[in-house]
């Protein structure tokens, strides 16, 4: 165009002095809503207030300078995570495509450089594939990516080009994210961990400024594994780890490397000391040795999947979760401590030195104490003290109507059918207020709702409908005396109407909204995952029905991902009550998990307290809007006699057509709720006169309510 450089420079100039470009009002609020961010948490970000962002969000008002362009940031990032429907995504770089099953490896690349991705080769240039020796027919399948379905992945950390994780064959070549291929030319696991770091390029920053980025996971498939020297399977079935004598263990503490407590296991950890803020540390997984438990990670195995969509997998939950580091119960207490780190850098005021210092919100890097009432009989809190003041018992539901309180019109009916709350227990994390410091004991104190703890109180003698279990004990049955609740149970009696009097309690004086970033993290990565399954927010109740029937079949792949996320949920609550393994432990010994800071089981208490009076409170309303009793609740599923199976013909809507507030609402977000099946009303009725709970066995085919997919 015969333009000149200055010409040139002066338009880019021009363009770079204008104003931030903002998206339109509607995709502002999709954006933000896409991120499962409330109007209220961005208002508190930018430091502004909620009519602010409704105006920004319904073009009522523009944003303005420093505001303006930490809200364009934030846009930005969104739309790179939250990309519109059906805009169309650029084409991959060579090296991102999936490659071919069996590519040979190219060369390996210089020392000093991370290890160069293969790129998919071409019709002309593929090789021949090796020859099958004790491959499978089923591995030389191709890898499944749905054309233009694929989930466009988090941007790559520049330090870490190669993602978060990698799966290895037993030919060298190890499966990344996005189609990333490497060479590994590795043949002992000492070496594999010097590629690993030195090489590989893989890693994943850190979730918070004072945490820690996460450490390259790689995942050993049996070929691999063999071709390291480790056996086809864990003679130690207890232990599940290598003798110490083993070459293997030998051949990393010969090299200077060391091992965790736990040993080389499934999920064995090598490292060595950190030099000065570089870790040096490896995390395997090993496939042959059952890595992958089937029910977190259905279908994730070698016999179901080729490395590649293994790694696929992995990388999405690594991307929207956390990079595996054991089970998925491990990966949910390590994201609360990756997202509340313990300590934060503080600057000596003498000295002039950085040191470590305690992270406000955080629960420390020692373990508190739990008050005598919210330990285990074998603590040795209560074994040291002789308590026999008796304990905490908030559990999830597991009660069944008495048959003698089914009504002749009920048992009439032609259906048992059965809603389930989607991941409740995420659902009551959010904005939970629990303990963060030692508990103080106080004798007959005044009920305070809002101050978390744990209180002796007798509540026998709140007379509530029988046909509805009583909101104060997992089995649904009426308290007989005084009994220890934390602070939830306790202020819903009183939201009921009845008069509290509390006898003792356990205090704590330092509380905060501990889990409110594991919340917002795992819901979020919940609703992206049900939406590259096809189910979104925007869906009718009738379509959404639809779409969960179907879910499942749409990408088996990302169906795994989503049973992990829901089995990180409630694992990750599980192992804050984590009791003490072994045949050999005695009562009043500590035990690994008690010493970790994350072992509070008045957290746990919170969440399970909330969760179950949040159902009782559901059914409640049921009741009064539809006349409606439950058969059978067991933990967040419920059973309801019917005369059609579909929930949109019983579930209370105005006349609007929409539903009514306070009841169940159908819906694919936390707390809303999702059929869990339909059977005949006869098969409920013989269940219950045998004293089973229908509601286990609801799904029908031998499934279980509670244990399948983490639910």
């Amino acid at each position: 165009m015969g333009l000149s450089e200055e010409e040139l420079l002066a338009a880019a100039d021009e363009l770079l002095a204008e104003e931030p470009q903002l998206p339109s009002p509607a995709e502002r609020a999709r954006l933000r809503e896409a991120a499962g961010i409330t109007q209220t948490r961005l208002a508190a970000a930018l430091k502004t207030t909620t009519q602010t962002i409704k105006n920004w969000e319904n073009g009522r008002s523009e944003p303005r300078s420093p505001r303006l362009e930490a809200y364009q940031r934030i846009l930005g990032g969104w739309a790179v995570k939250h990309p519109a429907h059906g805009t169309p995504t650029a084409a991959p770089a060579p090296q991102q495509q999936k490659p071919a099953p069996f590519t040979r490896p190219i060369a390996p690349a210089p020392q000093a450089q991370p290890a160069a991705p293969m790129p998919a080769p071409t019709a002309a240039s593929t090789p021949e594939p090796p020859p099958l020796c004790e491959r499978s027919a089923r591995s030389l399948a191709p890898s499944r990516l749905p054309a233009g379905e694929e989930t466009a992945p988090a941007p790559l950390d520049p330090r870490f080009p190669s993602g978060p994780l990698a799966v290895l064959d037993g030919e060298g070549t190890a499966y990344g994210i996005g189609g990333i291929v490497l060479y590994c030319p590795a043949t002992t696991i000492v070496e594999l961990v010097e590629w690993t770091l030195t090489q590989s390029g893989i890693g994943a920053a850190k979730l918070h400024r004072y945490g820690t980025d996460s450490d390259p996971l790689i995942v050993l498939t049996a070929a691999a594994a063999a071709k390291f020297g480790l056996p086809e399977r864990l003679q130690d079935r207890r232990g599940l780890r290598l003798p110490q004598d083993h070459p293997v263990v030998k051949q990393v503490t010969k090299a200077k490397w060391q091992l965790t407590q736990r040993g080389f296991g499934p999920w064995p950890r090598i490292y060595r000391k950190a030099q000065g803020r570089d870790r040096q540390c490896v995390q395997l997984a090993i496939l042959p040795w059952d890595a992958l438990d089937s029910r977190s990670w259905p279908g994730v195995n070698e016999a179901e999947m080729h490395p590649a969509d293994i790694a696929r997998v992995l990388g999405i939950y690594a991307q929207r979760v956390i990079t595996p580091r054991g089970s998925t119960a491990v990966s949910g207490l390590e994201l609360m401590t990756a997202l509340r780190p313990p300590t934060k850098p503080v600057r000596d005021e003498e000295t002039g030195n950085w040191t470590r210092g305690h992270h406000a919100g955080s629960l420390g890097t020692d373990p508190l104490p739990p008050a005598p009432p919210e330990a285990r009989p074998e603590h040795p809190v209560v074994v040291s003290t002789g308590w026999t003041g008796g304990f905490v018992n908030e559990e999830a539901y597991q009660w069944i109507r008495d048959i003698d309180l089914l009504t002749g019109e009920e048992a009439a009916l032609p259906y048992a059918v059965g809603l389930d709350l989607n991941t409740a227990f995420l659902a009551s994390t959010a904005r939970l207020m629990v303990g963060l410091s030692e508990p103080d004991h106080f004798v007959r104190p005044r009920f305070y709702p809002k101050v978390t703890g744990s209180w002796l109180v007798d509540l026998s003698h709140i007379d509530l409908d029988p046909r509805l279990p009583s909101p104060f004990t997992p089995t649904g049955r009426r308290p007989t005396g005084p009994a220890w609740y934390q602070t939830h149970t306790v202020a819903y009696a009183q939201e009921l109407g009845y008069d509290i009097d509390i006898l003792e309690a356990y205090l704590r004086r330092e509380t905060g909204a501990y889990l409110d970033p594991w919340h917002d993290r795992l819901k979020t990565a919940y609703a992206q995952t049900l939406a590259d399954l096809g189910v979104t927010p925007d869906l009718t109740d009738a379509q959404f029905l639809a779409a969960m029937e179907v879910h499942k079949q749409a990408d088996p792949a990302m169906a795994a991902v989503l049973a992990a996320i829901k089995a990180t949920v409630k694992g990750g609550i599980g192992k804050l009550f984590e009791g003490p393994q072994g045949a050999g432990y005695k009562d009043g010994e500590e035990w690994p998990a008690m010493k970790r800071p994350t072992w509070a089981p008045w957290i746990r208490n919170a969440i399970i307290s909330k969760t179950r009076v949040n159902m009782h409170r559901k059914l409640a309303n049921m009741a009064k809007l539809t006349g409606m009793y439950p058969l059978a609740v067991l933990s967040d599923c419920v059973v309801y006699p019917t005369a059609s199976t579909s929930p949109l013909d019983f579930l209370p809507y105005a006349e609007s057509g929409k539903p009514i507030p306070g009841a169940f609402r159908l819906g694919p977000t936390p707390g809303r709720t999702k059929l869990e099946g339909a059977q005949p009303m006869t098969w409920a009725v013989d269940l219950m006169e045998q004293g089973y709970n229908p509601a286990r066995h609801i799904k029908g085919d031998g499934h279980d309510a509670v244990m399948d997919e983490g639910e």
